[in-house]
């Protein structure tokens, strides 16, 4: 005799998946270890021993660069890393925002339903 699958009722007080998703990344947040903008290069591979170790980054939408040891280097380069993947996370986290929103408080009535693109949670 097969299962009956209506006596199973959807509990609407239990997270959806975009819920749980966003606590995730928000608890994330307080792991992310020191930020920066910019890019770092090494450039001391270069033929004639280049330039050294360099971060660049925009200021008033001009390009400035600085010179680096290798420490500065190393540390610049995982702070580069985290800002970029906490931008990752925080884009992700605005729209899946925008879906539990969207999804949980009432629409006033339209004659034209307003699609995924529209609501940025595609």
């Amino acid at each position: 005799m097969p299962a009956k699958l209506s006596a199973m009722k959807h509990d609407p007080s239990a997270p959806t998946s975009a819920q749980r998703r966003y606590e995730q990344l928000r608890r994330g947040l307080a792991q992310v270890g020191y930020i920066s903008q910019g890019s770092v290069q090494d450039r001391t591979a270069r033929k004639g021993g280049g330039a050294g170790y360099q971060w660049t980054r925009k200021v008033a939408q001009k390009t400035i660069t600085v010179s680096l040891t290798a420490e500065q280097f190393a540390q610049l380069s995982r702070a580069v890393n985290n800002y970029r993947r906490l931008r990752q996370n925080l884009k992700e986290m605005e729209r899946l925002a925008r879906k539990i929103i969207f999804k949980k408080a009432p629409h006033p009535s339209r004659r034209k339903r307003l699609s995924s693109k529209v609501l940025g949670i595609n």
